[in-house]
This record gives structure tokens, C-alpha cells and sequence, in this order.
């Protein structure tokens, strides 16, 4: 198996190329999703110099926390059950998913600090994937005003699987034109200047499109 070291210099390499060719500068901070990797793996992600880990699962994540010695920045990426939300909200620093009125609230139940969170925006529309219709993301964050331990510090997509770059550049285009609105409201729970977009087939376009977090398994720690 590759050392995730020498894979890491691959796609930073590749990051800073689609900065230039985009004529971007911000950060992009890169997270290792290690669902479905060992320990041993998600240690040696770290030892890279990985800091930001993402799970999908309550399972993995605190099985993995446990033995990290909290070394890491936990992201939880995948949807989140409203009666899970208590076995992981206070063991996270990011949430990716949220998409509903019932799991702010669970959140905010359960919470015992402010959770940065991203809305999840179907900006695909595919009926197989999570998140809230593009038209329905301004409402939805206006709606969290009520939440005091909701900081809503992005969005999230995911691009449809195909290989037509066109098709999976406008996601995240429109992704990007959205979070715009959302800055411009000028909300205080919403400063909204994150994206995270872009996994292993397709973070140079999303680098591209204005990707301030990217999530990428296969090509880091697979």
C-alpha cells in the first residue's frame, strides 16, 4: 500500500495547480476520510501531517478518537440520524450534513459548545442524495437563527459520478454563487465563507469553483 505521505504531496501538488490555473490564494484545507481504513491507517494520515479526519459513521469516529488521543480535527461527513446526534455532536468540530429543522434541533439539545456546521445543498438534484433543494438553503439558514449552538460556516455538495466535467463544474459553481447570497445576508450565526466540495475523482475542479475544504478517501488513505 502507498505511503500516505507520498500521496499527499501528489494532491497538494494538484491543489496548488488548480489554484493558479483559477487564479485563487485562499486555503484549502484537505480532510482525510478514513471510514473504512484501520487505526493504524488513520495514524499514519496524521503522522503526514493530516489533522482534519473525516467519518461517516458514530462508530468509526469514536472508535477511531479513542485511540487517536485526540490528535486530530474531527469532521463527521456522512447524513446523521436525529438519535445518533448524541453520540457524536460533542465529539466533533465540523458537521457537514446538516439539512433539517429536527436535527438543528436535536443539535441544539445536545450540544454543549457551538458546532460549526455546513448545510448540505443537493445541488445535483439526484434523488439518491442527501441535502436541502438549491432553493431551499436561504430559508433553511435563515430558519437557525433560533439555534444558539449552531454556527452555520458553510455549505456542502457532492457532485453527481460522471465523467462529464461540464456537469459536475456547474455543481459546484452554483454551489459557490449560493454561499455568495448567503454572505450577503450578513447573518451572525451564518458567516457562511466555507465550501466543502470535492472528493477524490473530482477536488481539482472543485479547488477551481472556490473549495475551501476538500474530502477526499480513495486517492489519500485508500
Amino acid at each position: 500500500m502507498e505511503k500516505i505521505s507520498s500521496k499527499l504531496s501528489e494532491i497538494k501538488n494538484k491543489i496548488e495547480e488548480a489554484k493558479n490555473r483559477a487564479n485563487v490564494n485562499h486555503d484549502v484545507t484537505i480532510i482525510a476520510v478514513t471510514k473504512q481504513v484501520s487505526i493504524d491507517r488513520a495514524q499514519e494520515a496524521i503522522n503526514a501531517g493530516l489533522i482534519h479526519l473525516g467519518e461517516n459513521r458514530p462508530e468509526g469516529l469514536l472508535a477511531k478518537k479513542s485511540e487517536l488521543n485526540n490528535q486530530a480535527k474531527w469532521h463527521y461527513i456522512g447524513s446523521l440520524q436525529s438519535r445518533k446526534v448524541k453520540q457524536v455532536i460533542n465529539e466533533i468540530d465540523y458537521l457537514h450534513s446538516l439539512d433539517r429543522i429536527s436535527l438543528a434541533e436535536e443539535i441544539n439539545k445536545r450540544a454543549e459548545k457551538t458546532i460549526n456546521c455546513f448545510v448540505q445543498a443537493n445541488v445535483s438534484g439526484e434523488q439518491s442524495k442527501h441535502g436541502l433543494k438549491t432553493e431551499e438553503v436561504i430559508p433553511f439558514i435563515q430558519s437557525l437563527g433560533q439555534f444558539d449552538k449552531i454556527r452555520v460556516v458553510g455549505l456542502m455538495t457532492m457532485a453527481p459520478n460522471t465523467e462529464d466535467q461540464t456537469v459536475i463544474r456547474n455543481v459546484f459553481k452554483n454551489l459557490k454563487n449560493l454561499q455568495q447570497e448567503v454572505v450577503k445576508l450578513n447573518l451572525p450565526y451564518a458567516p457562511c465563507h466555507e465550501l466543502s466540495m470535492g472528493m477524490s475523482n473530482d477536488y481539482e475542479i472543485a479547488v477551481e469553483e472556490g473549495a475551501t475544504f476538500v474530502r477526499i478517501g480513495t486517492a489519500l488513505v485508500g
